[in-house]
């Protein structure tokens, strides 16, 4: 661990998409929360990339961000393939740099173009302990994980995943790391409240429908095409277009007829959450870790494109219960009709279904990933214990 009386340096690499700033954040605040019984206490740095959501996202949470050059990985073989060594080398060097002012006792990725470059840095370097190398946590967020997490965790003292089962070598189901607004929330205690917040009525079904924060236009086309048969089943709705999306509308409902609430983005998804009774959405990690930590339900539509992890991603929750899939190309206004409108006026059908999900559901999972980082750090004994 970190030299007498120095706080345990912990470096976090997790930039690019949400998908790693996410988990990467609640960690950090996870650990924060234990800083005060760390003897020293704990630095919490992240590294990102100028280009990546974390230049905005990371320093609004109040954390130190450094930034290193970022590292792309064609999925396919491309000439620019030919330019990874030496961009890679270079991101490398500079991220051993920054390892070595900020003391690393442990460095923790969560994959993608930050990931790679601060594995291979904290390998090669020496740490204040005079071993050799900084030890590595990797966390993988998706079922199929994708190239630096599959390198990373060659040399990882541990490797965390958040579904059972992805095929990383001593792969441990720890969970997806949430907000603490996510995974302690009550949502039938906040119900009335958060109805009320979207204009929503107190007691009638409703459904959720959300494509990412930018919108799903398969997703917005065939719900807004079943307004009406949603309408006249009693079903409300609340609908995250996404900002771009303009175009998709719902005439205004009559007085007395159930509420159909677009919007164009979701600044506050555990009140969306607590006020949904079914949500219809894509299935990216953090979507359907967020869905299963909170016991809502859901239709899951898969993205069409890249390598199907968000089918594998949704196959536990759906598997257990807690969901249904429908593939992109077969979703249709005609596919909600049929499907979701007499599930959602189906109290205990629902009921069971939110039971389900709430049992594959991880809501501790920044706590466990927390353990393992500070006892790979050598800051904490088995179960956390500082």
């Amino acid at each position: 661990m970190s030299a007498a009386g120095g706080p345990v340096g912990v470096v976090l690499a997790g930039g690019g998409t949400g998908g790693h700033i996410e988990p990467m954040l609640a960690l950090a605040d996870a650990l924060l929360r234990r800083a005060g019984a760390v003897p020293g206490g704990i630095r919490i740095t992240c590294l990102g990339t100028a280009r990546g959501m974390e230049t905005r996202l990371v320093p609004a949470r109040g954390y130190d961000l450094r930034l290193i050059p970022p590292v792309p990985l064609p999925r396919r073989p491309t000439l620019d393939l030919l330019r990874v060594p030496g961009r890679l080398i270079g991101a490398v060097r500079e991220t051993r740099g920054l390892l070595d002012d900020l003391g690393a006792d442990v460095v923790v990725g969560f994959g993608g173009y930050v990931a790679l470059p601060a594995y291979l840095a904290a390998r090669g370097r020496r740490g204040r302990s005079e071993r050799s190398g900084t030890p590595v946590v990797v966390h993988e967020q998706n079922a199929l994980p994708g190239l630096a997490n599959r390198i990373g965790a060659r040399i990882a003292a541990r490797v965390a995943v958040t579904v059972p089962g992805t095929p990383l070598r001593r792969a441990e189901h720890v969970g997806m790391p949430l907000r603490t607004a996510i995974s302690s929330l009550d949502r039938p205690a906040r119900r009335a409240e958060a109805r009320a917040a979207f204009g929503l009525d107190a007691d009638r079904p409703t459904l959720l429908v959300f494509g990412g924060s930018q919108g799903a236009a398969s997703l917005n086309r065939a719900a807004a095409g079943v307004a009406d048969a949603l309408t006249a089943a009693g079903i409300q709705v609340l609908h995250a277009r996404g900002p771009k999306n303009t175009d998709v509308t719902v005439p205004a409902r009559a007085a007395g007829q159930a509420p159909y609430v677009v919007v164009d983005y979701l600044e506050r998804m555990d009140l969306a959450y607590a006020a949904a009774d079914l949500a219809l959405c894509r299935a990216g990690a953090v979507t359907v870790a967020e869905l299963s930590a909170v016991g809502l339900p859901a239709a899951f539509v898969p993205l069409p494109i890249g390598n199907g992890e968000q089918r594998r991603n949704a196959l536990p929750v759906v598997d257990a219960g807690g969901g249904v899939l429908v593939e992109d190309a077969e979703l249709s206004s005609g596919w909600i009709a049929e499907h979701l409108v007499p599930l959602l006026t189906e109290p205990s059908a629902l009921a069971a279904y939110a039971a389900h999900a709430a049992a594959v559901g991880v809501p501790d999972a920044d706590e466990r990933l927390a353990d393992i980082v500070l006892e790979v750090a050598g800051a904490a004994g088995p179960g956390g214990a500082p």
